[in-house]
């Protein structure tokens, strides 16, 4: 059984093309990751998408058009990343949703290094790829620190993130990775507004009860943290943490 660990580069977001915009991926990146945690060398290929790359999106990655014009076209990127893949091996990335949106994988199961570090660490200042580095400690995991740079360049973020999963795999079996990947997030403290910081348990009922039936704008696993701890206060069982 192997772990590749997929990231990509684009020119949008999932939201973009939800809005009727042409998004593409402009880089494309995997390292494997094998049952005792090895993680392998990155390999990266620029990618053609078929469209201008936008600035807003050039000031992530900083690769332009001209970079882009003789590379390969994203399905060819997508073959080279199914290349190699067996039965029981496994898909991961640290935004599986995201990466997801641009690359299926076919039949294989995802894990999501993000959303299971919310499940393994939950009072970690924050789950990005690069917070995680530093909060693990992972500098003295990479074989190669150089291969960890520059940040939000396809390669070194899928390097960083195969070292997140390597970390995940000393604490939890592939599979259950994988379920922890389906399972809703119980937040530990709350992440917004004028209780920020402050834990969920301490919640008063109103504060709970307007998160989950009144708040327009809190994202789902805040809105299920609320409705656990409501269900909490009204003697109703409620999700355990993972």
């Amino acid at each position: 059984m192997k772990l590749r660990v997929v990231d990509f580069e684009t020119t949008g977001t999932p939201e973009d093309r939800q809005r009727g915009k042409a998004v593409g991926i402009v880089e494309a990146a995997f390292c494997d990751v094998d049952e005792a945690g090895i993680v392998s060398r990155p390999t990266t290929m620029l990618v053609n998408p078929g469209i201008a790359i936008p600035p807003e999106a050039r000031a992530v990655h900083h690769i332009s058009d001209d970079m882009v014009a003789g590379a390969i076209d994203p399905g060819k990127a997508c073959m080279i990343l199914m290349d190699g893949m067996e039965p029981g091996d496994i898909f991961c990335a640290h935004h599986a949703e995201f990466e997801r949106s641009f690359f299926a994988g076919g039949a294989f199961p995802w894990i999501c290094t993000m959303k299971c570090a919310k499940h393994l660490w939950p009072d970690a200042p924050s789950f990005s790829n690069q917070a995680l580095r530093y909060y693990l400690n992972l500098e003295e995991d990479f074989a190669r620190s150089e291969l960890t740079l520059p940040p939000h360049r396809a390669g070194p973020d899928c390097y960083v993130t195969a070292h997140i999963l390597a970390r995940q795999m000393l604490m939890k079996h592939p599979q259950k990775l994988i379920e922890l990947t389906g399972a809703p997030v119980l937040q530990l403290t709350v992440r917004f507004g004028q209780n920020y910081g402050k834990t969920w348990e301490e919640m008063d009922f109103g504060f709970l009860d307007w998160c989950v039936n009144k708040a327009a704008h809190i994202d789902a696993e805040a809105k299920h943290t609320a409705r656990h701890w409501l269900n909490q206060s009204r003697g109703l069982a409620g999700t355990p943490f993972a």
